[in-house]
């Protein structure tokens, strides 16, 4: 699987965190949730944890999905 990319992210004052992905606002976190972020992003790799925190990520079922008859054209 490819090493995600392109995510960045800014603490503001107020203790809000907006992650953005290639220059987009991709999620704002705020409280609790944005001080763990911190937390983490720190202890880790920040790319691999903020695509964690943003859901934008591969979970590894993409081909099962695309066999099942919802799916199928």
């Amino acid at each position: 699987m490819a090493r995600p990319t392109g995510f960045a992210y800014e603490a503001h004052p107020d203790g809000a965190v907006h992650i953005t992905h290639h220059g987009r606002r991709a999620t704002v976190l705020r409280g609790d949730r944005a001080a763990r972020f911190l937390d983490e992003v720190t202890a880790a790799d920040p790319q691999l944890v903020m695509a964690r925190w943003t859901g934008d990520y591969k979970r590894g079922n993409e081909r099962t999905a695309r066999a099942h008859p919802r799916n199928r054209g």
